[in-house]
């Protein structure tokens, strides 16, 4: 999180958590809707409820405009360091946890850990071609965390989402490439070949390993190159 957004996130989120009142207008709705955007954002800080209570007391006062309790000049610049400490520590803690899952899933029938750590299972086999890094593909898929939690998901909206290999995520770049058109395969991405010790804020923790069940469709066919506009009398 960069101090930007968590500067942001700070002065926006007591819009949300002022009474338990029932949200009753669309306005009040939309205000807690953006309160839950910018408290996603400080989830990833992993803080106890004390610590919560000292956001909300700063928070507050600067909304209020009484003086504060601290210097931002001297204590502003610690944000981000703050930030970034318990960032690191929980996607060394998200990472760790994650060891015995991605043991127990390379062990399975069928399964292939290769030396990057991606764990590939074929779940149904195709009989068409493999596509190159360069190649776009149409797939179906699935993303879910250890836990069994879908962040996404192109079934549920209906879609088969379309792609270059060369613009996403490492794991899928080679994963994608072992498969076959037809074939449907689960792809276990360690966090060093997904979305590293960031994560992908709020549904993707830093550290985290995901699971994706993917379905190769198609492999788009080359968009032919427009030729240059004759060259005028």
């Amino acid at each position: 999180m960069n101090r930007i957004a968590l500067v942001a996130a700070l002065v926006l989120l007591p819009l949300a958590v002022r009474a338990e009142a029932p949200l009753k207008t669309d306005e009040e709705k939309t205000l807690y809707a953006l309160g839950m955007i910018m408290g996603g954002n400080l989830k990833t800080l992993n803080m106890k409820p004390a610590e919560v209570e000292l956001v909300k007391r700063g928070m507050t006062d600067a909304a209020l405009g009484k003086k504060g309790q601290v210097s931002l000049e001297e204590y502003g610049p610690k944000v981000q360091s703050f930030a970034q400490g318990r960032s690191t520590a929980a996607a060394d803690k998200e990472k760790v946890a994650s060891k015995d899952f991605q043991a127990k899933m390379a062990k399975e029938a069928g399964a292939t850990q290769l030396p990057s750590g991606l764990i590939i299972k074929t779940l149904k086999p195709g009989t068409g071609k493999s596509p190159a890094a360069t190649d776009k593909v149409k797939v179906n898929y699935e993303g879910k965390l250890t836990n069994g939690t879908v962040f996404d998901s192109s079934y549920k909206r209906n879609t088969p989402a379309e792609f270059g290999l060369g613009q996403v995520i490492p794991c899928w770049t080679e994963g994608v490439q072992k498969m076959k058109v037809g074939e449907k395969a689960q792809l276990v991405c360690p966090s060093s070949i997904a979305y590293g010790d960031h994560g992908h804020p709020p549904t993707i923790p830093g550290g985290a390993t995901l699971v994706f069940d993917v379905e190769l469709l198609e492999i788009m066919p080359a968009t032919p190159a427009t030729p240059p506009a004759p060259a005028g009398k």
